[in-house]
Parts: structure tokens; sequence; C-alpha cells
């Protein structure tokens, strides 16, 4: 295995750069891969186009002649475009996506072939859905799923294939994929945003939820990637020595970006751009070969879709360029893992964003008023935020000593947080006429001016205010976006509903005019959110005692933290906001607890193997040689080879220990796997493997680690840290 580590090396020295033409300018690229209204001007007729902008405003069904006409343009276009497949493209619950390919091809009675796809197609199709995860939702003999066109997205050429976003649905008509229940939480922020909206403007009649996210990632070269049994099985690296520098002298960060490296981003991003993937900013993050890339905020089922999308040609352009992503949040220990930030907003159809303040005191009143809503949604609802982003991937950034941490906070800022403690001095009931004056021009009517210079100055925050948008830091670098917005459109929704009620009982019942209401209820939500908000270190231990005593969660492992998901509040959530039945979530739990034993034990297996087939052999070849040579020296010296043989002797018993205690935590953990997979209940089964077996890793790595480090390099037979992040 030594040699398959040097062969890797040697071929990542070898690697060229590959030169990448940029032909033209961006927005003359932009989505000429994507059946977007520009092409549907040109392909469908006045009806038809009409037909779908309302299924894509108002999200009415779509005529079945319509339809036809729908797909018969573009498949059109999409042969013109060298495709010679369809494909429902679907996000089922493995938090990947999935496809099943068609040909544009049929065969008339009389034999003869032509190119076919209509309505139906376009529509609905009926994959097998017996091998994708269901939590129980189907039984084997119910095994069919549908999938049903999303016209909110558009549909775009991949390759030679067509391919039609999609909802994935069970038999029975529950939700199997994670797009179904986000755009039902997006059609319900929709509704009760615009209705709080309506206090402001009446113009207003629709409301998206926008999201911008930001993509980390590790590049290494594949040669090296391959030569790692553990990554390429996991992912990640179970075991490695740190390398002498990590990225304490912070010369990676924002860095000149390598050549091999920046001709990969221009490849990535000529073709996201044909994929109408508003991709904007490239740079180098924080730790040795890890990058990050963000777009323009779009809609957010739209930028969902996007990044998914992004994940897959970001493979297929990294192995064209013989690198290999990494999008595990933790590949390598001692250094910064990777996150994917989802900045979210919410912007009106009159071009307003609800979260940034505006020229007036009644503007600023407006975003105060879903400033102060989405704290309080947070803060009602923060331990189910915390098990969106869970997984057992992530659990090794949140609430490890890396931003962020587990417990859930918001970071609104020193200026801002005395804004809001202004408000909480509101009086209650009607407002004097000086109370009025001071609010709207001293306090609200500043609003503007405090954030000019506000900007986030707090790293460790999981949810913090950055100027015009919420940023949620914990999402997982490799997770799907749709998880973590799906739950925050939901409870934000809820929240504004629950919102426009009371201000509405305070306008009826105690003839308050609209903004008296208005202030009197956020005050009792600025008093009633406080414990949420905070300013502060998240890794400090003052403030794990603070948040204790606030009684804010602190969930550092997956199993716990999805224990909140079949409690009596989220399924009465979810289920009032009709986003998820109770049967669509106890499956989701199911299957997240199900992913993480599975992700848990493969790694566990993968352990046993590095011990037994690379590990303990290596140590003990290089064991032999020094043995030989003690015995070389006592032949020569005799007796007096003890002093000569000190050193060579002292390694021998380092490395008979480590091989003796990895060989037993091994041992340990592999019957502790066993012990919980005798167990039926699939909750005590995830806890069981987070408890018992996944503790012993760390034990393990230890050991193996601390061989690296006294064995002679040629014998080593894992490629090392100074290998995998420093070649560029």
């Amino acid at each position: 295995m030594s040699k398959l580590r040097f062969d890797a090396i040697s071929k990542s020295y070898e690697r060229q750069r590959i030169t990448i033409e940029e032909n033209g300018r961006r927005s003359e690229l932009f989505g000429i891969n994507v059946f977007n209204e520009e092409r549907m001007l040109q392909y469908l007729t006045k009806d038809a186009l009409e037909s779908v902008r309302s299924a894509i405003i108002s999200g009415s069904k779509i005529d079945r002649k319509i339809a036809d006409q729908v797909a018969e343009s573009m498949k059109t276009w999409a042969i013109t475009m060298g495709a010679t497949h369809y494909t429902h493209w679907f996000q089922p619950l493995t938090g990947a996506t999935a496809e099943k390919h068609d040909a544009f091809f049929d065969l008339l009675p009389d034999g003869r072939a032509l190119e076919k796809f209509g309505g139906g197609q376009l529509v609905q199709q009926e994959p097998d859905a017996s091998s994708f995860p269901s939590g129980g939702i189907r039984n084997t003999f119910e095994a069919r799923g549908y999938t049903a066109w999303d016209p909110t997205s558009s549909a775009f050429v991949y390759g030679t294939t067509l391919c039609i976003p999609t909802i994935f649905v069970s038999y029975t008509g529950e939700a199997l994929d994670n797009k179904a229940p986000l755009l039902r939480a997006l059609n319900a922020v929709d509704e009760a945003a615009t209705a709080v909206a309506k206090y402001f403007d009446k113009n207003v009649s629709k409301v998206n939820a926008t999201l911008g996210w930001e993509q980390e990632y590790f590049l290494l070269d594949k040669a090296l990637a391959v030569s790692r049994p553990d990554i390429v099985m996991t992912g990640r690296t179970l075991i490695g020595n740190q390398a002498a520098k990590g990225q304490q002298l912070d010369d990676h960060y924002f860095g000149v970006i390598p050549d091999r490296v920046l001709s990969f981003m221009s490849d990535l991003e000529k073709e996201c751009t044909k994929l109408g993937i508003p991709v904007k900013t490239r740079h180098n993050e924080v730790a040795p070969n890890q990058f990050e890339l963000a777009p323009v905020f779009e809609e957010a089922n739209l930028a969902v879709d996007h990044n998914l999308l992004l994940m897959d040609v970001m493979d297929k352009i990294a192995d064209k360029h013989n690198f290999k992503v990494l999008f595990h949040e933790k590949p390598f220990a001692g250094i910064n893992g990777s996150g994917k930030h989802n900045n979210w907003s919410l912007a009106t159809d009159t071009g307003v964003n609800l979260l940034s303040p505006g020229s007036t005191p009644m503007k600023n009143l407006q975003f105060l008023t879903f400033f102060i809503n989405t704290i309080k949604a947070v803060d009602t609802y923060e331990e189910l935020l915390r098990a969106s982003i869970a997984s057992a991937s992530n659990d090794h950034r949140l609430g490890a000593n890396e931003a962020p941490p587990a417990i859930f906070s918001i970071f609104v800022g020193t200026q801002l947080g005395n804004v809001l403690d202004e408000l909480e001095g509101v009086s209650q009931g009607k407002l004097s006429p000086e109370e009025k004056t001071e609010l709207k021009l001293n306090v609200v009517g500043k609003i503007p001016e405090i954030l000019l210079d506000n900007t986030d100055r707090n790293r460790t925050s999981p949810f913090a205010f950055t100027g015009n948008k919420f940023e949620m830091r914990g999402v997982g670098s490799k997770s799907n976006c749709a998880k973590p917005m799906t739950v925050l459109n939901t409870i934000v929704a809820k929240q504004l509903i629950d919102f426009k009620k009371e201000v509405d009982a305070l306008i009826d019942k105690k003839s308050l005019k609209k903004d008296e209401a208005v202030f009197n209820i956020l005050r009792e939500y600025i008093k009633t959110s406080k414990r949420i908000r905070f300013d502060g270190d998240g890794y400090s231990r003052e403030w794990e005692k603070e948040a204790e005593r606030r009684k804010l969660s602190n969930n550092k492992t997956t199993p716990a933290a999805l224990q909140v998901l079949t409690s009596k509040a989220s399924l009465d959530l979810f289920r009032t906001m009709k986003v998820m039945s109770e049967v669509e979530i106890a499956a989701r739990k199911e299957v997240e607890l199900e992913t993480y034993i599975f992700q848990i034990q493969i790694e566990g297996r993968m352990y046993n193997e590095l011990v037994y087939s690379y590990i303990i052999p290596a140590a003990i070849a290089y064991q032999n040689d020094l043995i030989k040579n003690v015995m070389g020296l006592k032949d020569i010296y005799g007796a007096a080879h003890k002093k000569l043989t000190d050193g060579q002797l002292s390694i021998i018993e380092q490395i008979a220990e480590h091989i003796v205690e990895v060989k037993k935590q091994s041992d340990l953990m592999t019957d502790a796997r066993r012990s919980a997979n005798r167990l039926k209940d699939v909750n005590k089964k995830a806890f069981a493997y987070c408890d018992s077996v996944k503790p012993y890793f760390d034990k393990i790595r230890l050991h193996c680690d601390k061989l690296e480090s006294i064995m002679d390099n040629n014998l080593w037979p894992l490629t090392k840290y100074r290998e995998l992040l420093f070649q560029k």
C-alpha cells in the first residue's frame, strides 16, 4: 500500500492545469441550457405561456391540453440542444437527487419510429419507489412512487438529458422527498407574510422567501483521494496525524487561488452559468485546500434546486480536472470543516426586502415587524431548527468546538439590541403623542443609520442578522438546504399568523390604531424572546451554563436532536401549517435515524479494515526492521549493544503498546456494534451507535496517529495530511 501512496503523490506532482477558454460574457451564457421564460416566449403559445406563469405565481393547475403544448415545445427545444432523453429530476430522502432517463422515442403501430413526449409524461411519472428510504410510509406491495412536475423550477438540459424538476410522493400520497414539504412551507410563509405586509402596503400580493447559500468544499487531487480508502468509503479521513502546518498562519484564507483550482473554478462557473445557476463569488477558505462558492440570492425553491445541481456539476467538473470534491463537513481533523451558510430573507412582489429598513418610519416599522417575528419564531422553535441540520457528519461541527455551536442563539449586534431594548419599554395600550414622536423619529426612524455600520462581527453565532437577511450557519456542506428551509419558513409563517391575530384583536377590541397595536405586540415579543439573543462567544463555558439557565437546548448529537421532530409541538406545527402530516414527520425521523446508524456503521467497519489490513501490518513490518537492527548490533557488539539500541528498543516497545491498544479498542468497538445491531427499535439503535460505538473511534484514531508519528515514512501505508492538504 505504500507503493499506492507514493504513486499517487507522483501523479499529483505531474498534473498540469487544463486550460479553459472563456467565450463571451457570462450574461450571454446565462441560462442557455434552461427552458426559462425567454425560451417559453419562443416556443409556447400565448395561452400556454400564461398558464405556466399562473402556475408559477399562484400555484394554479395546468390544463392537460396546455400540458401537451408545453411538453411538445419543451421536447422540440431540448432536441435542438442535443437532448436524446428526459427525466423527472427529484429529491428523495437520501439527501441527494435521483433520476430515471427515458428516450424521446416510441414506435407507431406500423413499426415506424418517432420522437415522443406528451403532457402526461411531463406532468407525472411512476418510478419504482421500493429502494428509496420511506420511513415505513409504504409497504413492499405498495412500492410505486409518483413524480409530479414542479413548474416553479425551470426544466434544463444537462448533458443529453432534459431534466424536469419534480416532487416525489408515495402510492398513498405522502411526500417521499424534500421538495414537496418545502413547497408547502413556502406557500405558507407567502400567505402569512403577505397578510402582514398589507399592514404597510396594500399593493403587496405575494411574498417570496429568498435564499443565498454559501457552498464550502475541499479539493484534493484525485489520485491522492483514491489512495485513501477511508475517503473513498466515508468521505473523510478516519485517521491521520495532523501536519506540522495547518491553518494557523491564515495564509490560505482569501489567498491567491492556485492555477489548477482556478481552472476548475472557471470551468465550473461556465457550466453553472449555462444551467442558470447565478454563481458569483469564489475564494480560498480558511483551511488548506478548502474553497467556497456563492451565488446571487434566488427564490428559495429554485435556490435549493440549484445547490443540488451545483454539487453534481462540481463532481463531474472536478473529475475532468483530476480533482476529488469533498463535501463532508469534517474531512480532516485539526482544521476547519465545511458548512453551507443559508442566507434567508423575505421579498415582496413589489420589490421590497422585508428584512431591510427603508427611508421612512413606516418602512422601518415594517422591517421591525418581520425582524422581531423571525426572532420570536426561532426562539419558540430553536430545537426544531437544530434538528433540521442534524447528521452524523455535521455532528463533527455542531457542538464540537467549531463554528457554530449546537446551542441556537441569534446575534443582532449591540446597536440593534439597543433598539429592541428601547422598544421593550413601550407603554401598554395607547401611546402618548410624545412617545409616538420619540419612537418614530429617534428609535424607528434611525434604524438605517444604525445598520450602516452594524455588520456581523460574531462568527460563532448559529443564526445571525447580517444587515438585510438572517444567516443560518449550522447547515452542513453536504446537506440539502430544503430541510432547514422547510422548518424556517414554516415557523416564521406560524409566527406571522399568530402576530396578525394578536394585532387585529387589539385593533378590534381595544380600539388601538394599527401602529399602536403593532408596537404593543412587538414589545411583548421582544420580552418573551430575549433569551435567544446572544452577542458573545458561542464556545465559552460561561455561555453553555448561561444557555442552560435560559433553558435553550444543547443537543450535540443527531439522535438527541431528532427527538423533537415527533414532539406534540412539532406535530401540531406541521399539521396546522399543512406542511407535513404526522405520518410524514415520523417517516422522516426514522429515515434520519437509519441514515445516522448506517453512516456510523460504515465508519466502524472501515476502522476495522484500516486497523487490520493497513495499520497493524505496517507497524509490525517496521517493528521487525527495528528488531533486526537490534539483533544485528548485538551480534557485532555483544553486551555493549545496549547503549546503542536504547532508542530502537524504546520505539519497539511503543509500537507494541499501540498495536495492543489499537487492536483492543477496535475489537471492543466491533462488539459494541454487534450489540447495537441486535436492537430492533431504530431510536434505541441510533443512541447505541452514538453512545456505545462512536466513542471508540477517537480511541482507535489516537493510537493509529501515534503510530504514524513514530514509524518509517516509507512504510506508512496511507497518504498523509501534509500530502493531501498541501499538494496543489
